[in-house]
């Protein structure tokens, strides 16, 4: 970087900073339903604080609602995180071994993380089978769209999961191995090529 760069305040004593172009395409289709299944949850959330504080007449339905989308928002939103590969990780021990065995052992997480996320989907599946056509408590709606959320987020999950292992495998190194590839290349971390 040169001394131009790193000094945004120019010689007029303005700040001159131009903005990065905003690229919608890192986003995918499960960014935008857990967006707005969030925006949903606050409109909800807020008309509860609303009738309880404002109208003292507080709406009962709202609780439970609000609970029920809150499970959707992280179930879907833990896809976002699963195929942006930025769930916690523990990487400190992968700069103490071998490279081989590094190589190996960020596999065998890989594999685990796909095997387990498709095992969750199962039970889920299964969970919703056993819950068959139980009402929620107080609405009188299906229990199995909230299990439905499970499923489609683990579902979600355990498809992105297997692309990332897939990336991990073709780039001959996962983000475990090498964590400035996180911070540096957030292109390939979010599905797209790795920058050269």
């Amino acid at each position: 970087m040169s001394a131009e760069q790193e000094h945004v305040l120019g010689e007029d004593g303005q700040f001159h900073i131009e903005d990065e172009a905003v690229d919608l395409r890192v986003y995918r289709w499960e960014d935008w339903v857990a967006f707005g299944l969030f925006w949903i949850l606050a409109a909800i959330v807020f008309y509860q604080v609303f009738t309880r504080y404002v109208m003292e007449d507080p709406a009962g339905w709202t609780e439970e609602i609000a609970r029920y989308f809150l499970v959707a928002v992280v179930f879907i939103g833990a896809a976002m995180s699963v195929r942006r590969n930025n769930h916690i990780q523990v990487d400190y021990f992968y700069r103490l071994m071998p490279r081989a065995m590094g190589r190996v052992l960020s596999t065998g997480v890989d594999l685990f993380r796909s095997a387990f996320l498709g095992y969750a989907t199962w039970l889920a599946w299964l969970l919703m089978q056993r819950i068959g056509s139980s009402r929620m408590a107080i609405v009188d709606l299906p229990m199995g769209w909230v299990f439905g959320a499970m499923l489609g987020g683990f579902a979600i999950m355990f498809w992105r999961s297997l692309e990332v292992a897939w990336r991990h495998w073709k780039l001959g190194y996962s983000i475990l191995e090498r964590p400035e590839t996180g911070i540096e290349d957030r292109g390939s971390a979010l599905g797209f090529e790795e920058a050269k």
